[in-house]
């Protein structure tokens, strides 16, 4: 399924897929210096690579928070992203108006984790035929997944991904069950690990979600290991700079030498 994504290279180097990218469209700029960073590490070693960038972010904690430069013009820059490097891009919906709307733009309709059980999106985001990435909820099992991928395909689509984040451990924690890949493995789908956002450390008094990003390799390496199929990563050249989720984002500066590592591990499973 992987190498029906359009503009997708390296399907046949046997190694994991990368999803990648900052969390959101905050500029005109950097979305186009983090793509074409990623897009050199990649094509050297040769992993196949989506650009990742949400246009909007609809679960914020405050109504201060920032949500985006507009939704057609992020739209339009990743749009842009696409044609400029040739690379597919993936981007999160939140209502069904949204499904049509982003799928004239994106390659991959990702489904956030706090809404993986709606009907309407998920049959919404179905009836484009384009990929629909489902990331677990964080209060869900693996094998209730069974049931987003089925609204998928009883929809008539099958091209279908789902993306471990983490299970809520009380109430400011999450923590990976690693046996969640085979698992939903399972379901003959993609699986993926989110090895940035299962590190958030949500609901805290400033109303900012924390975040341990010096797990990330951690993580990284044991989703490897354990044969996830893909990996998500959120990365920014300024972390603490972002305007969402700074906390728990990897420095753009670490991710060569980081994918060096999981590429290694790859080749000796």
């Amino acid at each position: 399924m992987i190498s029906s994504i359009p503009n997708i290279k390296h399907t046949d180097s046997g190694n994991f897929f990368l999803i990648a990218g900052p969390c959101i469209i905050e500029n005109d700029k950097n979305p186009f210096e983090i793509a074409e960073k990623i897009i050199g590490i990649t094509d050297r070693l040769k992993i196949p690579y989506i650009f990742k960038a949400s246009y909007r972010k609809a679960n914020r904690s405050k109504l201060q928070s920032f949500t985006g430069i507009g939704d057609r013009e992020g739209l339009e820059i990743l749009k842009a992203i696409r044609d400029t490097y040739h690379v597919p891009v993936l981007t999160d919906i939140h209502t069904t108006e949204e499904a049509v709307l982003a799928a004239e733009y994106a390659d991959i309709l990702q489904i956030p984790a706090f809404l993986c059980r709606q009907t309407e999106l998920l049959t919404a985001a179905a009836a484009t035929g384009k990929v629909v990435n489902i990331k677990k909820g964080q209060f869900l099992s693996a094998d209730a997944m069974k049931f987003a991928v089925e609204k998928v395909r009883q929809s008539g689509n099958h091209r279908i991904m789902l993306t471990e984040r983490g299970n809520m451990f009380g109430y400011q924690d999450l923590v990976v069950d690693f046996r969640n890949i085979p698992w939903m493995q399972k379901i003959a789908v993609p699986v993926i690990v989110d090895i940035t956002h299962s590190l958030q450390q949500p609901n805290q008094p400033e109303g900012i979600s924390g975040g341990m990003p010096e797990m990330i390799e951690s993580i990284g390496k044991a989703a490897v290991a354990v044969g996830a199929d893909g990996i998500f990563i959120e990365t920014h050249p300024k972390p603490k700079e972002a305007l969402s989720d700074g906390e728990n984002m990897l420095p753009l500066s670490q991710l060569d030498e980081l994918l060096g590592k999981l590429v290694s591990i790859r080749q000796a499973i």
